[in-house]
């Protein structure tokens, strides 16, 4: 498939059947998502892949109403980065989720972003949430998680018409 038409295709999944998400397909997500670009190749990033449905269910609190669809999930990327190895981590993280994302759909899984850094959780953040739930160490950030499982529904791709093309700007402003 040409990318731009997996491009329109990718659309945000938050419903899944229980169906579970091979491993193969698993591991092809997260391959996609070590070999993303990143700022002077320094790859900040780790992932930590969760399948246990008692430790999804909890990630689902993560986020004010807006992580219920770990519940659903068969499985999740958390995506965590050495913040003290660049200054530009989070962009080298958000580079790693889409790949990721673009690489889930290609499969036939549907996947949702959710953001973790800067978010706020019943109590605390959504980092110091995660962190206490999945053990990662105190110099890793949280950058956000993708919900991972096999779609329930898939809603209609996106078309070129919809895009606002006065966004591009040539030569200037």
């Amino acid at each position: 498939m040409e990318l731009l038409e997996l491009m329109k295709k990718r659309r945000s999944i938050r419903k899944y059947t229980q169906e579970e998400v091979p491993e193969e397909k698993l591991e092809m997500i997260l391959q996609a998502g070590l070999l993303s670009a990143s700022g002077r190749g320094i790859r900040p990033w780790e992932f930590i892949a969760v399948r246990n449905r008692e430790t999804l269910r909890a990630m689902s609190g993560c986020r004010v109403g807006a992580a219920k669809m770990l519940e659903g999930a068969d499985c999740a990327v958390v995506v965590i980065a050495d913040a003290g190895k660049t200054d530009v981590w989070t962009e080298d993280c958000s580079i790693a989720m889409s790949n990721m994302h673009l690489m889930a759909d290609s499969l036939g899984i549907g996947s949702c972003w959710i953001q973790g850094r800067l978010r706020e959780a019943e109590k605390g953040t959504a980092e110091e949430y995660l962190r206490q739930l999945l053990h990662y160490p105190e110099n890793f950030k949280l950058e956000a998680i993708l919900s991972l499982g096999i779609p329930a529904e898939h809603p209609t791709p996106h078309t070129l018409a919809e895009v606002e093309t006065a966004k591009i700007h040539r030569e200037r402003y």
